[in-house]
């Protein structure tokens, strides 16, 4: 299986350090929702997209989602990664806070950061399964966020900069 099929975001890297970008995201999220502010936090950039906050609390998720896919690959053997429906998770997210999505976000990453810091370079191979993707790594799964990271930031860039 080729590496885009096993991680879609890596095209987003675009040969970047991934734990660069794990690093600076929390930053970069908090000064973009600055820049776009309340008055256009909750817009729409157009029909049938997600607006800023609803990309925010998506990646909160996200986080929550990554740190559980982290610690069961170290934990278990053979773990097979459960997949989530990401629209039937932002249900909520019209009721949610862009601050308080932000706010997890930060928290949990840097939680996760701390753990992927630390892993060995073991651990880093230690294999798992995705049940759409096959066999990826601990390591795929930081490649994973950190392109899944940009995707986003570069939405939000654009309603920042509409």
């Amino acid at each position: 299986m080729s590496a885009a099929a096993l991680n879609p975001y890596a095209v987003f890297l675009n040969g970047r350090e991934p734990m660069t970008v794990l690093d600076t995201t929390a930053g970069r999220l908090q000064f973009l929702a600055q820049t776009i502010g309340d008055e256009k936090i909750t817009t729409a950039p157009s029909p049938g997209k997600w607006s800023a906050r609803d990309i925010l609390c998506h990646l909160a998720d996200c986080e929550i989602v990554f740190a559980f896919r982290l610690r069961q690959t170290l934990a278990e053997d053979r773990h097979v990664i459960q997949p989530f429906d990401q629209e039937k998770w932002a249900g909520p997210y019209d009721r949610l806070s862009a601050p308080a999505a932000l706010a997890v976000f930060t928290a949990v990453r840097r939680w996760n950061l701390l753990l992927i810091e630390t892993a060995l370079p073991s651990q880093m191979a230690k294999p798992v399964t995705h049940p759409e993707r096959g066999i990826m790594t601990f390591g795929t799964i930081v490649e994973t966020m950190a392109g899944h990271d940009f995707n986003h930031l570069a939405q939000l860039e654009r309603i920042a900069g509409a």
